[in-house]
């Protein structure tokens, strides 16, 4: 064996004669930048109970400036209370709440209970998907907050009253809305074309009661040209507009032209959904849901969709 091969130690034995790493010694603010990487489930359910510094951290108002109980997944199948969860995380937050996603769990109550301990919120995101939650509550909770600047609903089995919303959401610069659109997600590749009922009421409402919009998003809306045209009038300063999955445009005239040349950032209905962030499958419950589809050869077939999953 040569001298120099002999001087060699296996990094093997170098790494099993270092010191195993304290973790409770970091410093607070390198803690606290990790677990804000767990999300509030994490840190309230486990984190805050490993020692008393990460305890001590987690207390800290500044945790909870952002909180995010969207996207659950497993955690849905335990036996979890995350109304009372988000309650505490906003309680912790101390009135400086910045920015609040929450999921299936929400209701007219745990809004209410944000909305009066968070007059500072700018950004309200709901997954609003069977949850008990009505347009009252929405809106009362929303004119609690003054500067909202952000409101994201998705997977909707309401029928939002948009125009409310506008009126009592003055400073609304950004609109994110999946609610009434395909079921169907998936099925176009199979040979189908869905013609969806046409329905300009959301587009005609934000037009009215939310002039200052620079960011709208409605995806699988069921607006048609003439809503597209009221909210270019009516939102003068709309810089991102993302209306995939709308199949009831069709842009005819200098209507995409406006849109491209106006938009710093323009999405058309057949634009690719694979940057959505959640689940992208669209909800449409109303009542009066109905839809005629056809397949491409040629042979119309009409089929009735409740809104409950039932194809008739």
């Amino acid at each position: 064996m040569s001298a120099s091969s002999s001087t060699l130690v296996p990094p093997l034995m170098m790494r099993e004669e270092e010191e195993p790493r304290n973790w409770t010694e970091l410093p607070s603010e390198v803690t606290s930048l990790i677990l804000l990487r767990l999300g509030a489930v994490e840190i309230l359910e486990n984190a805050q109970k490993v020692c008393k510094p990460w305890r001590h951290i987690s207390k800290d108002p500044s945790m909870w400036r952002k909180i995010d109980m969207r996207d659950l997944g497993n955690r849905r199948l335990k036996d979890l209370d995350f109304d009372t969860l988000c309650r505490h995380a906003v309680d912790l937050s101390q009135g400086g709440l910045l920015e609040i996603n929450l999921d299936f769990f929400s209701s007219d109550s745990l809004l209410a209970y944000i909305a009066d301990r968070s007059r500072n919120l700018r950004s309200l995101g709901i997954q609003m998907f069977f949850t008990a939650m009505t347009n009252g509550g929405l809106v009362n909770a929303i004119a609690r907050l003054p500067l909202l600047e952000t409101l994201e609903v998705s997977h909707t089995c309401l029928r939002l009253d948009l125009k409310a919303i506008g009126h009592a959401c003055p400073q609304l610069k950004t609109l994110k809305l999946n609610s009434s659109g395909s079921v169907y997600d998936g099925l176009d590749e199979l040979g189908y074309t869905f013609l969806l009922k046409y329905d300009d009421d959301y587009a005609l409402a934000i037009a009215e009661s939310m002039p200052e919009l620079r960011h709208l998003q409605l995806l699988g809306d069921r607006l048609t040209d003439t809503g597209l045209n009221a909210i270019l009038d009516g939102c003068p300063h709309l810089e991102h507009l993302d209306l995939r999955k709308c199949y009831n445009i069709n842009l005819v005239g200098n209507l995409e032209k406006q849109c491209l040349e106006r938009m710093k950032e323009f999405k058309g209905p057949d634009d690719s959904t694979a940057d959505y962030p959640y689940d992208i499958t669209f909800v449409n419950s109303d009542t009066d849901s109905y839809y005629d589809y056809y397949y491409e050869s040629g042979s119309d077939i009409e089929v009735n969709y409740d809104g409950a999953g039932t194809w008739d």
